[in-house]
C-alpha cells in the first residue's frame, strides 16, 4: 500500500452534500485552504428534496456575499433552466396537501374540503425547485473543484487524532490503494450523520425530547402517472388550482402518516412512506418494498397511481430507515463543528431540509468569514449551538402538529398554518434586510408560545372529542395567527386555495 505526502489544510470538510460542499467554498473564498473528503463517488444516489423561499433567499445572499453566482442561478426555477438545464431539477411551485381514507377513492369537491394548495411563488420562472440530489451535489463538487477546493473522493477516513499542542488534526485517510495524511486546523462535520462525530469527535445522538416519531420507506420512479391527470380523469374539479400538484412538494396523507411525491422535469418521481410510529408502528418483519406495497394497496387512488410504476435505474431499490428525528448532544469542540444537517434532523414534512442547512452554513461562515481568535469562535459557534437546538424543537412542535392533526383534515389544514406563519415572518424579515437569529423565527417568544400552545391542544384532542370542540380549536388557530397572518391564511373564502406569494423574488 502506498503512502502520499501529508497535505496541510485550514479547513477539512467531511462529507460533499450541497451543504458541505456550499460550506467549503464559501471558506475558500474567505481566504482559507480547504479540502472536502467524500467516501463515495459523485453522482451518487441522495434523497429527493424541494427547496423553499426561504432556502433561495439564502443561496442568493450566499452567491453576493462569497462571489459564488452560480449559487444565485440556481435560487429559481427559470435562471436554473436558462443556465444549468443538464443539472436535473424540478418545478416548485408551493405545497400540496390531499387526504385519503383507507379503501376509498379520493374525492374531490368545489369546496375543496380534502385538499390544500398554498403558491410559494406567482409563476414558474421565480418559482422554488425539487432537487435530484445526485446532479445537484455533483454539480456543487464540480463548482467547488473549480474554485480551488481539493476534493478526495472515495476517500474514507480510518483515523483522527488531535494534536493539542499545534491545535491541528491529523487525519489519516484510506484513499483506494493509497492511504493519504491530511492535517487541518479545523473539522467540519457535513456528513448528514452521527456516526462520524461519535466514532472520532466523542458525541452522542439521541431520539430523546421529540414529539414526532416518525420512519420512512423511499426510492425513485419512472412512469409515475400525474396526479392532476388522474383527478382530472375521476372529473375531480381542479379548474380554480393556484398551480399544477405535480409542480409542487406534493403530501398524500393516510392514516398511517403520509407520502411525498417530488417530480423531475425527466418526470422522474421521488417518493416516500412516513409512518407514525405512535399510531402506525410499521411492521418489522416486512422489508421496505413489501411495506410499501402493502401500504400503498391500501389507498386505491395512490395504489392507481403506482401500479405500473418502475423502479428507476438509481437508486434501483427501497430504502427504509430506523427513527428518523436524531440530535446530537453537542455540536461543537475543539477545532470542530457539525453542520445543522448533522447536528440533528426531525421529518421531510413542510420541506425544512434545504433551509435548515443552509441557514447553519449561513451563520458559520459568517464566524470564520471574520478570521476570528479560536476562543472567539467557539464562544460565536456556542451561541449558535443553542439557536440549533432551539430550531430543532421549533420543527418538531409544527411538524408533530400535522401528525396528530391528520386524522382530521380540517384540523391539519389548520396545523400546517403554523409552518406558514413562521415561514412568512422570517422572509419577511430578510426582504427588509434583517437576517433572523434562528431559522423560522425560532426564538420570537410570540410564535413560539403560539406554536407550542397550539400543539399542547391538538395533542390533547384525540379522534373521539366532538366536532363542537374541534373546530373552537380550529377558530383559536385562527385568532392566534392573525397578528402574524399578512397573506389571508385560514380565509373561508379561499376554500383551501392560496394564490399569494409570501416573497417578492
Amino acid at each position: 500500500m502506498s503512502e502520499e505526502t501529508e497535505a496541510v489544510y485550514d479547513f477539512c470538510v467531511v462529507g460533499s452534500g450541497f451543504a458541505g460542499s456550499i460550506m467549503a467554498m464559501g471558506l475558500k473564498q474567505s481566504g482559507y485552504k480547504v479540502c472536502m473528503i467524500e467516501k463515495e463517488k459523485h453522482p451518487r444516489f441522495a434523497i429527493g428534496e424541494s427547496s423553499t423561499p426561504i432556502a433561495d433567499m439564502i443561496l442568493r445572499d450566499l452567491s453576493g456575499k462569497y462571489d459564488l453566482p452560480f449559487l444565485g442561478k440556481i435560487s429559481r426555477y427559470g435562471e436554473w433552466q436558462g443556465n444549468y438545464p443538464e443539472v436535473i431539477c424540478g418545478l416548485k411551485r408551493g405545497f400540496s396537501y390531499y387526504s385519503h381514507q383507507k379503501g376509498k377513492i379520493f374525492s374531490g369537491s368545489h369546496n375543496h374540503e380534502n385538499e390544500l394548495l398554498v403558491a410559494a411563488s406567482e409563476n414558474d420562472e421565480n418559482s422554488d425547485t425539487n432537487w435530484l440530489r445526485s446532479d445537484v451535489d455533483a454539480f456543487l463538487v464540480k463548482q467547488a473543484k473549480k474554485i480551488g477546493v481539493d476534493v478526495f473522493e472515495e476517500t474514507g477516513i480510518a483515523g483522527l487524532t488531535r494534536n493539542r499542542d499545534e491545535k491541528t488534526w491529523n487525519a489519516i485517510c484510506q484513499r483506494i490503494s493509497k492511504r493519504v495524511t491530511l492535517k487541518c486546523k479545523w473539522i467540519i462535520d457535513a456528513t448528514g450523520s452521527p456516526v462520524f462525530s461519535k466514532n472520532f469527535l466523542g458525541t452522542e445522538s439521541t431520539s430523546e425530547d421529540f414529539y414526532t416519531n416518525s420512519e420512512a420507506v423511499f426510492t425513485h420512479f419512472e412512469e409515475v402517472p400525474h396526479w392532476l391527470q388522474y383527478l382530472n380523469n375521476r372529473g375531480i374539479y381542479t379548474d380554480d388550482y393556484p398551480y399544477n400538484p405535480d409542480r409542487s412538494a406534493l403530501h398524500q396523507i393516510i392514516e398511517e402518516g403520509w407520502t411525498w411525491m417530488l417530480r423531475f422535469k425527466n418526470d422522474l418521481l421521488s417518493a416516500g412512506l412516513l409512518f407514525d410510529r405512535d399510531s402506525h408502528f410499521p411492521d418489522e418483519k416486512k422489508n421496505a418494498e413489501v411495506l410499501w406495497a402493502d401500504t400503498v394497496g391500501n389507498y386505491p387512488s395512490l395504489n392507481k397511481l403506482f401500479n405500473n410504476a418502475r423502479l428507476a435505474k438509481i437508486p434501483g431499490q427501497f430504502y427504509r430507515t430506523g427513527r428518523l428525528q436524531r440530535k446530537l448532544d453537542r455540536t461543537f469542540g475543539e477545532g470542530w463543528v457539525a453542520l445543522n444537517h448533522t447536528t440533528g434532523f426531525v421529518d421531510p414534512l413542510h420541506s425544512t431540509g434545504i433551509a435548515f442547512a443552509l441557514c447553519g452554513v449561513e451563520k458559520l461562515l459568517d464566524v470564520y468569514s471574520k478570521q476570528l481568535e479560536e476562543k472567539e469562535i467557539l464562544d460565536k459557534i456556542k451561541i449558535i449551538q443553542d439557536q440549533t437546538f432551539k430550531e430543532l424543537q421549533f420543527i418538531d412542535l409544527i411538524v408533530s402538529a400535522g401528525y396528530k392533526s391528520r386524522w382530521n383534515f380540517k384540523l391539519f389544514s389548520a396545523a400546517v398554518m403554523l409552518y406558514f406563519i413562521a415561514s412568512v415572518q422570517y422572509e419577511q424579515s430578510r426582504l427588509k434586510g434583517v437576517i433572523p437569529n434562528t431559522f423560522l423565527y425560532a426564538d420570537d417568544m410570540e410564535i413560539f408560545e403560539v406554536i407550542s400552545v397550539t400543539h399542547s391542544e391538538i395533542k390533547e384532542l384525540d379522534q373521539n372529542r366532538s366536532v363542537s370542540q374541534m373546530n373552537k380549536l380550529i377558530n383559536r388557530i385562527k385568532e392566534r395567527i392573525a397578528p402574524f397572518n399578512s397573506v389571508g391564511l385560514m380565509d373561508d373564502e379561499k376554500m383551501n386555495m392560496y394564490v399569494h406569494t409570501a416573497v417578492t423574488l
